[in-house]
């Protein structure tokens, strides 16, 4: 048990290190210190609903029920959402514990990460 432990310890230091590399959870954060930033799903679908978030990103290992929502609210408000990263990782990069979607409030923010989302995009 303690050598898995450490195995995962070790792993999760490393996926650290490639998080900090990342000019997309960077922005986040960014977001995030400046107040920009909504997350959790009621506070992201909140936002939606006002008009207040430009760009939704739900986490690709977040429940299809989610998924579901915030797809389809985000068509209805015409609200740009992407699915991006686990829920670790985003949690991680804005400062909290998981977090399966967030809100980008600011115009200029999301257009920053919708170019870094799509630079992204397999394919």
């Amino acid at each position: 048990r303690l050598v898995f432990l450490l195995r995962y310890r070790i792993h999760w230091k490393r996926s650290l290190i490639s998080l900090k590399q990342n000019k997309i959870y960077s922005l986040l954060g960014l977001a995030m210190r400046g107040r920009n930033l909504v997350s959790g799903e009621f506070q992201t679908e909140d936002a939606v609903k006002k008009g207040s978030a430009m760009l939704v990103i739900v986490a690709e290992d977040a429940s299809a029920n989610t998924k579901k929502l915030f797809h389809d609210k985000c068509s209805y408000y015409e609200v740009p959402v992407y699915e991006y990263g686990t829920k670790e990782e985003l949690g991680w990069a804005i400062g909290r514990d998981l977090r399966s979607s967030v809100g980008v409030c600011d115009a200029g923010l999301a257009d920053a990460l919708i170019k870094q989302l799509e630079a992204n995009l397999p394919g």
